[in-house]
Order: structure tokens, then sequence, then C-alpha cells
């Protein structure tokens, strides 16, 4: 083995098994690379992943990870999720049906640097997740929020007068060019660390103020906990019920769309998957900056890396179906309602 394999192989193994996946699903994948990051001497990619429909007036859904390096179960997670794609494409009539109707889109491994070195921002200090030229409306919480102190800090924003970051860029022309302007589009970025429960989050992040498109959100919630009765608890519900933020992507995309492309709907959604838990049950892993964020013991790991999948088709589904369960012009006051009811009051 190469050193640079060896350098690899100890720091970014998910490349090594994202090359993997992209070998063996070769016959189906389309494969672009958005930016390449140079990592102690390598040039590692950053790389676009697609299958299924070229029509236009697809629908398409775009799974994300790998913003916040520490976090790196959440690439883990869609590699896992890969892995049953690529394979079930060998002999799934079904999986080749849907995807004749349907795009969808993997960006696993936004933050190489981050991941390889084991932290939240990018190799220049910046948390990419509060990188958008974008404010919260409003008091947001100190530091945590998003702030241009010192790159020394957690959650620096990077400098008011520079472009957004190399990776932050590579999401946004990503989901510009591939997601929005689509007549429906959904995505779903993973992360980690909030709390001892699985949350779906949507936005906004910077505003208390429901969105355009809660309805939709109400209604895809609803269809979830219809469709799957004892399905795992997830608890769907906007970001800024939580805390609100500067600079997410997320916002600035949702924003965009409703500007440029008014009457297509767009959904972004975070999946914030409670690493609390795992800390509780296991609480050496606080003496690591990494077991914050991540499971550590194999069993637990393995857990995680399967039960996500479900809501993963779930949502690859609805995004294909969406005409079927989007809110019909008379429903849309009530569902509003009743989504301001449950999160807003």
């Amino acid at each position: 083995m190469t050193e640079e394999l060896l350098k690899i192989q100890r720091h970014l193994p998910e490349l090594l098994e994202l090359e993997h996946l992209l070998e063996v699903g070769k016959k189906y994948l389309r494969v672009d690379i958005a930016c390449q990051v140079e990592v102690d001497g390598l040039r590692v990619p950053v790389q676009v992943l697609e299958l299924g429909s070229l029509a236009n007036d697809a629908p398409v859904i775009g799974f994300f990870a790998g913003v916040h390096g520490v976090e790196r179960i959440g690439t883990q997670v869609l590699l896992s999720w890969l892995h049953s794609l690529v394979h079930r494409l060998e002999w799934d009539e079904s999986l080749h049906e849907q995807l004749q109707h349907l795009r969808l889109l993997l960006m696993p491994m936004i933050n190489p640097g981050g991941i390889w070195h084991h932290r939240r921002s990018n190799l220049k200090g910046v948390d990419l997740m509060r990188n958008a030229p974008i404010d919260a409306m409003g008091p947001a919480p100190w530091l945590v929020s998003g702030h241009r102190i010192s790159r020394h800090l957690p959650w620096y924003r990077g400098r008011r007068d520079q472009p957004m970051e190399t990776e932050a860029m590579a999401l946004v022309n990503t989901v510009r060019q591939r997601l929005l302007g689509r007549p429906f589009a959904l995505s779903v970025d993973c992360h980690s660390g909030f709390g001892r429960r699985d949350r779906l989050w949507c936005s906004y992040a910077r505003s208390h103020r429901p969105i355009p498109h809660i309805a939709e959100v109400h209604a895809l919630k609803q269809l979830y906990q219809r469709s799957y009765p004892h399905h795992h608890p997830y608890i769907i519900e906007p970001q800024s019920v939580n805390y609100t933020t500067h600079g997410d992507l997320w916002d600035y995309l949702y924003d965009e769309a409703l500007e440029q492309h008014p009457q297509q709907v767009y959904l972004p959604f975070t999946l914030e998957m409670g690493s609390w838990l795992w800390v509780r049950k296991n609480p050496r892993q606080m003496l690591d900056w990494f077991g914050y964020f991540n499971p550590v013991i194999d069993h637990r790991k393995r857990r995680v890396l399967r039960q996500h999948l479900p809501l993963f088709e779930f949502l690859s589904q609805a995004t294909r179906a969406w005409q079927h369960w989007q809110p019909a012009a008379t429903e849309r006051e009530r569902l509003t309602r009743e989504a301001i009811q449950q999160w807003f009051i």
C-alpha cells in the first residue's frame, strides 16, 4: 500500500469506502467533483453522486453529510444508504422503477478536511453551516449562533467581506444546479450532537416565523406518522423551536428558491442525530471530543447505520409521489393553522 493510501486509511477511511461503492455501482451512478480540498498535501475531492431520472421535470431528493467534520457519523450513514442502493440495483426491479421517476443525489463528504482532523470547521476554522451571508432575524444565542470574532473559537462564520468558503459554495452550487427549479425538491443534511432524541428539522434556523411551506412540512409529518405508526420516534419540527443561528446554508438556499422559483416547492431538512444518548450510555466518550458526536461502541454504531434507512426510503418515495400528498388549496389554510398551533404558539 502506498504512503498516500496509508494516510487515507488512517485518517479518512470513508473516502476509500466511497471509492469502493462507486466502483460497485458504476453502471448506475453519475459522479462529478464539486471541488477539491487540500488536506495534508493531498487533494481530496468533494464528490456529487446522482442516479435515476434525467428529466427536467422529475422530482429530486438530495442527501448531504460531512458539513461538520467531527460529526462523521453523518457521512457513514449516507455511505450505508449508498451501499444499500448500489447492491439493490443489481436485483431490485421496484428500485429501478422508482428511479425512472425520481432523481436521487448524494453528497456524503462536504468537509473532508474537517473529517480528517476531527474538526467541526473546515481547515480555515470556518463553520460551514454559519457561513452564508444572512443573519438571524432578532436575538440569537451568543457564539453558538455564529460569530466573526476569531477562527480559533467554534462557530466562526468567517469575515464579513469574504466570499463563502469553497466547501460551502460547492454545496450551494450543487443545490442551485440540481435541486432548485424542479417541480418538487427535498434535501436532508445529516448531523449529530443535539439532545437524546433524533430530530428532523426544517427551516428556518434564523427566524421563529413559519416558512411559507409550513403546510407541506406538516403534511409530510402527518404522512410519515400515518404510514409508519410504529416508526423510529423522530421529533419533526422547525429548527428555530430550539435555537436560531446566523449564516445557515439551507435558509439561504430556501430563500433563494422562494425568490427565483416561486412556483416550485423546495423543502430542506436537517437530520440531527441525538448523540447525547450515546454519551449517556457510555460516559467515557466524554474524554474524547470525537465521542460527543459519534457512537464509539461498535454495536451502537451499527444500529445507527441501519436505523435511519427507512426514513431515507420514505422520503425518497414521498418525493417521487409528491403530487399525491401535497396539500390542495382547500387544505393549506387548515394545515398552516395546525402547524402554527403546534410549533409556534
